[in-house]
């Protein structure tokens, strides 16, 4: 696969650096929180012995390596408890982009196993992250059926189209709980309910049902239970916690492969010795997010409101893009006519203002937006879209900023491309 990547010329590097140089003389304003966020403090905390001194191998039987493995134990229990499952049922991963493997790629490689002469269905949406469009894509190339579904103009996956797409030989289903780049709200409960009564009824393979909910985990209920997921999908970065660890759930009974093989850690289904640090991090952010996120969701979604609101009522031939009501409450994407994507980045990083055009996983793509193409929006409107994220420690002060100066900066870049 050949990936496009931007070259950006000397002048614009200068630039760039002497946007650095000014930034660290006063403090920027951070809302891109749904590529990363900064670690926090009590997470950082409970890293630090795992760091330094207690820094033992979990598969080692002295003191040192039992101590880690009771750290890593602690956690897994955390994260069940967050999850509403037994600890047994979470296993440890690199990254959620892994986890997405493992639950896509695993469901598919263990049926296989069990019935070679059967071509398996996937039903997945047009919008989901590449961590999931990518090995449904590799799995196409291999015999694999994948059906991507269409959404509405507001981004969201019809229960009644997954439905209607499912077949007798659909073994997995994986549809995202909250989009990384609209922020909207999947009816993951609603396609759960479906699942589980059409597997009531099914006598031979049972479909898998799947969800990426790294974005969600912030800002809303991941009982498993309730959302009736056999698989779930979340990321230690993106919840304050520290890089390079993710979780997949996996619903006990649920047959799955492994795709990194080796001395059969994390109960045989991602083998290599445990990152400890990350592990102990991503189960005390999960414990914080479960003490913020109600007060959380409630601060955020005024900021988000005054955010959108501010900048369509002052900046003309402006769009959300997404649903208004349906979604996570820290987003906001917002199209504007006549303006680059790119250059509105560069110019809002030039006053001290961290946004995004979309995922960050995508950035250096020249293409557009797959998921803003989803939703109807035209080329031209994809490459003037900006991604704004919230986060916890966002305020008042700094939305009204963005509101102050994104309008100049709007008007300054639409008075250089004649767009009038």
């Amino acid at each position: 696969m050949t990936v496009k990547t931007k070259i950006y010329p000397p002048l614009f590097l200068k630039k760039w650096d002497g946007a650095k140089e000014k930034n660290k003389k006063k403090r920027g304003v951070y809302l891109d929180y749904a590529a990363t966020t900064p670690i926090d403090p009590k997470v950082l905390k409970a890293m630090m012995p795992y760091l330094k001194d207690d820094y033992g191998n979990t598969s080692s039987i002295h003191a040192l390596g039992q101590k880690a493995l009771i750290a890593i134990d602690r956690a897994r229990d955390q994260v069940a408890e967050f999850l509403n499952c037994q600890a047994e049922e979470i296993i440890f991963t690199g990254s959620a982009t892994e986890a997405n493997n493992l639950a896509i790629k695993g469901i598919i490689e263990g049926f296989k196993l069990q019935d070679s002469s059967f071509k398996p269905h996937i039903i997945t949406s047009q919008i989901e992250h590449d961590a999931v469009l990518e090995p449904c894509r590799q799995l196409e190339k291999k015999g694999v059926e994948v059906t991507y579904l269409p959404v509405n103009k507001q981004g969201l996956v019809s229960v009644a189209d997954i439905e209607k797409a499912i077949k007798p030989q659909t073994i997995l289903i994986s549809i995202m709980y909250a989009n990384n780049e609209i922020g909207t709200i999947e009816p993951i409960a609603e396609i759960g309910k479906l699942i589980k009564e059409i597997n009531s009824h099914c006598q031979k393979s049972k479909v898998t049902f799947h969800t990426d909910a790294v974005q969600a985990i912030n800002y809303l209920d991941c009982d498993a239970q309730k959302l009736g997921v056999d698989l779930l999908t979340l990321s230690g970065h993106k919840i304050y916690g520290p890089k390079g660890i993710g979780v997949l759930f996996v619903r006990k009974g649920t047959t799955i492969e492994p795709q990194i093989l080796g001395g059969g850690h994390e109960f045989g289904l991602r083998s290599g010795t445990e990152n400890v640090p990350g592990i102990v991090g991503l189960g005390q952010a999960v414990v914080e997010v479960r003490l913020q996120q109600t007060m959380l969701q409630q601060t955020m979604e005024k900021l988000r409101d005054r955010l959108i609101n501010g900048i369509l009522k002052n900046i003309p031939d402006s769009q959300l893009n997404g649903s208004r009501t349906k979604r996570l409450c820290n987003n906001i994407n917002i199209s504007f006519k006549g303006v680059e994507g790119e250059a509105m980045v560069i110019a809002l990083d030039q006053e001290g203002i961290a946004v995004s055009t979309g995922s960050a996983c995508s950035s250096k793509s020249l293409e557009s937006s797959h998921v803003l193409l989803a939703l109807g929006l035209s080329h031209e409107q994809t490459h003037g879209s900006l991604r704004i994220t919230l986060g916890k420690d966002t305020t008042e002060k700094e939305i009204d900023k963005v509101l102050k100066i994104l309008p100049k900066v709007v008007q300054r870049l639409r008075q250089i491309s004649g767009y009038s």
